[in-house]
């Protein structure tokens, strides 16, 4: 689900790194010690020098950024030059599209892609990045696709930040599909499971049946009366259009406004949906190799990087 090209016959990245509104983040895998983070590190971000959006420059204070990615790295302790980098979910427009007949040739379903999505772009298709990867099941009604659309100056934006501080950028991918991906690296449940994913600037859900998406949705508010309300419509939209059969899990992860945000958000859910919601903890896939007490705030901060880190490893999802 990147927005650009997987290195598929590529070793794999010496990071990944998430570039989020407030903070940066940063994670290196070991290849000799299976899926295991060797080393970790978060940086603070001045107010205001990320600003996501699917239409505008994100990196507001480039020089800033800049400076602070340089830090994040040096604090790794490892040498970093090619990193995977995981975008805001605002920075990004999710879809799923689904196509009677799907053309055999890529070039074509490219163009299929993207003469589809036109329609709903929020400009012209021309200026886009565009990423996609089936969702769901193939049968004789056709395919679904998850198609990831990204204005192209947004996307350099990120890339040229990257380059500032002296690493290319080869591997991108949002916040939620990372999260995903992780999940996905759990092994989880047949069935259809729940992901619901916060941040202070907006929440991420998505249902996933037998290991492919089947519902997304991302919401720029994250209190509580917009998760409750966003629960609520996808929980009507799962039994009315998806033929939902009812949730095996729920999981839960991020942060929201106020450090009691997401307890809050648990409570909701469990009240609204009737099941008991498990909290997304990235160690379970991608222990820690020097098994320091991890905070809250620290999963939060590893769950995206450990999940495209498992990705570049595993391929548990590709574009």
């Amino acid at each position: 689900m990147s927005l650009l090209t997987s290195w598929l016959s590529s070793p794999p990245p010496d990071a990944a790194i998430e570039i989020a509104a407030g903070r940066l983040s940063a994670a290196a895998m070991g290849s000799r010690r299976g899926t295991r983070l060797t080393a970790h590190a978060v940086e603070a971000l001045p107010p205001g020098a990320i600003v996501p959006s699917l239409t505008s420059d994100n990196v507001v204070d480039r020089e800033a950024v800049a400076a602070r990615l340089r830090s994040l790295v040096d604090t790794l302790g490892t040498r970093v030059s090619r990193v995977a980098l995981v975008l805001p979910d605002a920075s990004a427009k999710v879809s799923l599209v689904h196509f009677d007949r799907v053309p055999s040739k890529r070039a074509d379903l490219d163009q299929l892609v993207r003469w589809q999505i036109r329609k709903s772009a929020p400009f012209a298709i021309e200026e886009a990045c565009v990423s996609y990867t089936p969702a769901s099941r193939v049968t004789d009604h056709g395919t679904e696709f998850v198609v990831v659309l990204a204005h192209r100056s947004v996307v350099e934006g990120y890339e040229r930040v990257c380059a500032d501080a002296g690493m290319y950028a080869g591997l991108i991918d949002i916040t939620s599909l990372s999260v995903l991906n992780l999940l996905l690296a759990t092994n989880p449940p047949s069935g259809d499971w729940l992901m619901v994913y916060m941040r202070p600037e907006d929440t991420s859900i998505a249902i996933v049946r037998d290991g492919t998406v089947i519902f997304f949705r991302n919401r720029p508010e994250s209190d509580q009366d917009a998760l409750t309300d966003l629960v609520h419509q996808t929980a009507m939209y799962y039994q009315d259009r998806l033929a939902g059969q009812g949730l095996v899990r729920v999981m839960l992860g991020g942060s929201g406004r106020t450090p009691q945000a997401l307890d809050e958000a648990r409570h909701s859910l469990e009240e609204r949906l009737g099941s008991r919601v498990e909290p997304i903890d990235p160690t379970v896939a991608a222990p820690l190799s020097d098994r320091v007490d991890v905070s809250p705030e620290l999963l939060d901060a590893l769950t995206p990087v450990a999940g495209l880190l498992l990705r570049t490893h595993r391929e548990v999802v590709t574009a």
